[in-house]
């Protein structure tokens, strides 16, 4: 997982950073304010070999905590269960094999 988050933060670092404010700057309303940008970490991420292993292997997981805070869009606190179980998820895949440092696009 420390892969994915250091792969995540070296090539996608701009688009975390701006949904990471957007999200704190609108408490209540992150969901609809911040879409634009959630697409946008997504589709950086999306590109990453160690991310798309993690997202394939885990889907089921992740599909709960988006659901859990799509549910719980003024409350995110409430969706910690799903993230810990996803995070949880995420630390047992086998990333041997999987490119995990490739060249920024």
């Amino acid at each position: 997982m420390q892969a994915a988050l250091d792969i995540t933060a070296k090539y996608c670092q701009k688009e975390m950073e701006a949904y990471g404010s957007c999200v704190a700057s609108h408490p209540t309303t992150w969901q609809q304010e911040c879409y634009e940008l959630k697409l946008k970490v997504a589709q950086c991420t999306s590109t990453q070999p160690v991310i798309q292993k993690i997202r394939q292997s885990c889907s089921k997981e992740f599909m709960q905590f988006e659901h859990c805070l799509r549910e719980n869009p003024t409350t995110p606190v409430s969706c910690s269960p799903h993230a810990v179980r996803f995070l949880g998820c995420a630390e047992t895949v086998d990333l041997s094999g999987v490119a995990t440092n490739p060249e920024p696009s």
